[in-house]
């Protein structure tokens, strides 16, 4: 696998240089950002695969930038924030971010979380078949869901609990499940934010979301999508 590029947003030139420094021992190409909008500029000029996206930032703050760059992209975004309360992480998962790390933070569990954000958004399946469940379509080899044959824009996490739930058609996962299957961690207070992505999938799948065809909560038991 060639390289990757990770791009550090940050508007604390020593958290940035510090990020990089582990980045780089780990191998990977290093971008850097002071702002959203040179972030986003920089995606405009080079390949990124990830980005570290600080919340509070001048000229264009992490919540503003993650949302213009869901309208073009669904590469991993890794939230940084020195805010730890319960709100702050789930906004900042709902509007399209894929994982959260309140400052201070041990930097090998940055890394650790930068490697397996990557891992799975780089990965392919190695089959090409095709899951399908009366027009919704799962297509492994594209990392793609597609709704009577039209792509629906996911981000990573979005797509990994989408195609969990395609893959295993019929079967209840439980809120614990789904957690530690998409997020390779251990659920812990996983309620809320398994929640946030299942309500935000059905709003990109469901033609009614509060009345879904696919995405079904079974009371008590966890969430399926129907065969």
């Amino acid at each position: 696998m060639d390289k990757l590029t990770v791009l550090v947003t940050d508007d604390d030139q020593d958290i940035r240089d510090g990020i990089e420094i582990y980045l780089k021992n780990e191998g990977f190409h290093v971008l850097k950002a002071a702002n959203g909008l040179e972030a986003i500029d920089m995606l405009k000029q080079h390949e990124v695969h990830l980005i570290i996206l600080d919340i509070m930032m001048p000229k264009m703050d992490g919540i503003t930038a993650t949302f213009k760059i869901r309208e073009e992209r669904n590469i991993p975004i890794l939230m940084l924030s020195a805010k730890a309360e319960e709100t702050d992480k789930i906004h900042g998962l709902s509007i399209g971010a894929d994982d959260y790390l309140t400052k201070p933070f041990h930097p090998l569990e940055l890394m650790a979380r930068v490697k397996s954000q990557l891992r799975r958004y780089t990965e392919l399946g190695t089959y090409a078949r095709q899951e399908q469940t009366d027009g919704l379509t799962l297509h492994p080899e594209a990392k793609e869901v597609r709704l009577d044959g039209e792509p629906v824009k996911l981000t990573p996490i979005e797509y990994k609990i989408t195609e969990l739930l395609l893959k295993n058609a019929g079967r209840v996962f439980s809120i614990s499940e789904i957690y530690e299957l998409v997020w390779n961690e251990e659920a812990y207070n996983a309620e809320n934010i398994v929640a946030v992505h299942i309500r935000k999938i059905r709003e990109k799948i469901e033609a009614d979301p509060k009345n879904p065809r696919y995405l079904k909560v079974v009371w008590g038991l966890g969430y399926k999508i129907e065969k």
